[in-house]
């Protein structure tokens, strides 16, 4: 203030104490004020600031200074207040956005699948089991459906459960129950055991090998559970397996061919024990399965190679505990394959019959 308005100020006696220090509030206090980044909340200048001080004088700004600290303190505690609320509200938000398990229920492809855990004496390891049942499916019905078992079925069993719907519709295959195996993860520190579970025996890999483990889960385990649980036909059982999946599918045709009556093996891959699936005789039994394997024309040659060496081996045996039927597949990848090995498979188990 100018010397003449600040004695006109301090020459009105009605103004109390009280009210000369609400007013020093509106500017500052000495310790904010001194810093250059503050502004107050009525953006008071620096010469403001400076004639309030002149003003009131150090008695009138320490109290002052409390009811600023005062102020301060309750105006920072209403932002926390605001802030806090509109972090709750986000998080609402996206929980209602974002749900921590999806609802699959509408996504009719998927057919609300069931699910349990199956923790095998045989193997030593939980599997975690997706059921799909065809449209229509009734508990109380007496109709028995061929029942579909997918090996990595944490990867295959979302894509094939739909297209088996859409097969259905347009390719005149019959409704069939779809069962997922699945490993729950693609890391094998996390439990994906399927370089163990789907092998045979293999000098180059001592962790290959665990093929008859998993075959006998899937006997005495997994199947039974599958039969008693739902209307699943013992005379139909088909596996699917791609890559080392596509291994098993032969491992269990050449040591166990009735266990299932159709058998798709796509893409196998043999390139670090073909000798086994040369050499390994299949067994004779009452029944005559199905064996159906597919190599696409662009998978890689490690996998494509040894693939094309046992499939002329086979193909020119007379004698065979199971109908053969061997194609290249143009113009498919190592992975772009399952899909269409699954459709033609499926096709020509159904068709022979």
């Amino acid at each position: 203030m100018r010397v003449q308005e600040q004695a006109e100020y301090r020459s009105q006696s009605w103004v109390s104490n009280e009210e000369r220090e609400a007013q020093y509030c509106r500017y500052s206090i000495a310790g904010v004020a001194n810093d250059p980044h503050f502004r107050s909340p009525d953006s008071l200048s620096t010469i403001d600031i400076y004639r309030a001080r002149r003003d009131f004088g150090s008695s009138g700004g320490r109290r002052a200074q409390i009811r600023w600290n005062h102020r301060v303190s309750r105006y920072t505690k209403n932002l926390m207040i605001r802030f806090i609320a509109k972090i709750c509200a986000c998080v609402v938000s996206l929980m209602a956005i974002c749900p921590a398990s999806a609802d699959t229920r509408f996504l009719q492809g998927l057919s609300d699948p069931d699910y349990f855990e199956i923790a095998s004496e045989i193997v030593g390891r939980p599997y975690h089991i997706y059921v799909a049942l065809p449209a229509g499916y009734d508990a109380s019905d007496d109709r028995r459906y061929p029942t579909i078992y997918l090996l990595d079925g944490g990867e295959l069993f979302p894509m094939i459960t739909p297209y088996q719907r859409y097969l259905g519709f347009g390719e005149g295959l019959p409704d069939a129950i779809v069962v997922g195996i699945s490993y729950g993860s693609d890391d094998f520190r996390e439990g994906n055991f399927r370089s163990t579970d789907y092998t045979a025996p293999s000098d180059e890999r001592d962790y290959w090998g665990g093929a008859s483990g998993f075959q006998t889960f899937l006997r005495s385990e997994l199947i039974p559970e599958i039969e008693h649980r739902y209307r699943a036909d013992p005379a139909r059982r088909i596996v699917f397996g791609h890559s080392l999946g596509g291994q098993f599918v032969l491992y269990t045709a050449q040591t166990q061919s009735d266990l299932f009556w159709g058998h798709i093996a796509s893409n196998p891959a043999l390139h670090r024990n073909l000798p086994f699936f040369l050499e390994q005789q299949p067994a004779a039994t009452g029944t005559v399965s199905r064996l159906f394997v597919a190599s696409g024309s662009l998978d890689d040659p490690r996998f494509r190679d040894p693939a094309l060496v046992w499939i002329e081996h086979w193909t020119a045996e007379e004698t065979l505990p199971w109908l053969l039927e061997a194609t290249t597949i143009d113009g498919h990848t190592h992975m772009s394959l399952p899909p269409e090995a699954y459709r033609q498979g499926l096709r020509w188990l159904f068709e022979i019959e």
